[in-house]
């Protein structure tokens, strides 16, 4: 199942190819292609002849691709099928890619349909590579690498572990989100390249004791959008998060932390080298002051009567609105019950924020481990507007695109 934080509907009705090669993987590819097509992409499918020992056409014309290429000639109305998906489709990728089809890819071989498609495709190229750790290691297979890397070609590098032959390595294919986001990313303009971009997501935990915490329902959905729409367009993306459970590709730099406290330092540490800084975690304005290294025992009370002592916790977002450079653009999230609008222009002021994002958690289906969000969004120029109930990818998407038209 394709994370919530990857369902953007931004490339609907675009067509892709995907190839598909003979390794014991290539059964991953009919999950493949249904993943793109819960986003709406429109597949064409190319199988090697070795392919075609591990998973069969009908398998995937059973699940919708549009077209399944086998061979160079099949029949009158495939004589250039060599060539359609380089008039047609705008973005190709090839999962699994064997040892094979890449040593073919490097030095132009075109001896079958994949290759000779490959060949004759101009726009983005993907491959994923799968196989036996020694075929990865072999010195032949790096060469091709790095020539297929120097030409553009994107090479998602893959996993480490057990393989079907028994030995264990580096060479099992890479997850699915993670093709699916390097393909998302090749339809996307890359109109945030060079730009660097901070995020804050999730819950922060203040501990009471080694057993209890104070906390919030946040699961980072939101922020992971968020982070995922910058990414996609190209930024370099740092993430400050609480304990969440988010895939993210690795060139996203993740700095996970428990506390309010910790979340603080390392915003501050990372907000001096940043361009955007989008302030989406559910902090825990306040924490319990601490019992100790030991549980606390109910056995311990004189009475049926159990209270709390709490400390104000650092306002990160108003300590970052103070230390923000003019060249630097600050986004906010405030999550209220009422009067978004009004509480949204107060925070915007109070925090030295660009854009600030009031979002309900009230409204049925909105706020905390919802996936969709009712916002009202206010900037620093006068803008303001109230969105309907939105999935939280579209939020993000279009928050994305109101944040690229600040900078200069």
């Amino acid at each position: 199942m394709l994370p919530p934080h990857l369902k953007f509907p931004i490339h609907h009705g675009t067509r892709i190819q995907l190839g598909v090669t003979g390794s014991i993987a290539a059964y991953k590819a009919l999950e493949l292609l249904r993943t793109f097509h819960e986003l709406e992409l429109i597949v064409g499918v190319t199988l090697t002849r070795a392919a075609t020992q591990f998973v069969t056409p009908l398998s995937f014309e059973a699940l919708g691709a549009d077209h399944v290429y086998t061979a160079m000639w099949e029949g009158a109305d495939s004589a250039f099928g060599h060539l359609e998906p380089a008039q047609e489709a705008r973005c190709m990728v090839i999962a699994p890619a064997t040892a094979n089809i890449m040593a073919k890819l490097a030095h132009g071989i075109a001896d079958e349909i994949l290759s000779t498609q490959s060949l004759a495709f101009a726009g983005p190229l993907l491959v994923a590579p799968a196989m036996n750790p020694r075929l990865w290691d072999a010195k032949a297979t790096q060469e091709n690498l790095a020539i297929l890397r120097g030409r553009g070609v994107g090479v998602l590098e893959p996993g480490s572990g057990m393989m079907a032959c028994g030995e264990k390595g580096k060479g099992r294919l890479t997850c699915l989100p993670d093709i699916v986001a390097h393909v998302l990313r090749a339809l996307t303009p890359q109109d945030m390249s060079g730009i660097k971009v901070m995020l804050s997501l999730g819950p922060t935990r203040e501990y009471f004791d080694p057993a209890r915490f104070w906390s919030n329902p946040s699961t980072g959905l939101m922020g992971g959008a968020l982070a995922m729409s910058a990414w996609l367009r190209g930024a370099e993306v740092s993430v400050v998060h609480g304990p969440v459970d988010l895939w993210f590709p690795d060139s996203i730099s993740r700095h996970p932390v428990q506390t309010a406290r910790q979340m603080f330092d390392a915003c501050l540490d990372l907000w001096p080298s940043q361009d955007y800084g989008l302030m989406t975690a559910a902090v825990s304005d306040f924490s319990p002051v601490p019992y100790g290294q030991d549980k606390f025992k109910k056995t311990s009370l004189d009475k049926d009567v159990f209270s709390l002592e709490f400390a104000t916790n650092p306002d990160i977002l108003r300590t970052l609105g103070q230390n923000k450079a003019p060249r630097q653009k600050l986004l906010g999230f405030c999550a209220e019950t009422t009067d978004l609008a009004g509480y949204a222009a107060k925070k915007l002021k109070d925090k030295n924020c660009d854009v600030m994002v009031a979002n309900s958690i009230a409204a049925p289906g909105s706020g905390f481990a919802s996936s969709t969000n009712k916002v009202h969004v206010v900037d620093a120029a006068g803008r303001s507007e109230e969105w309907p109930m939105l999935s939280k990818c579209e939020v993000a998407w279009r928050l994305m695109e109101w944040m690229t038209h600040l900078l200069p």
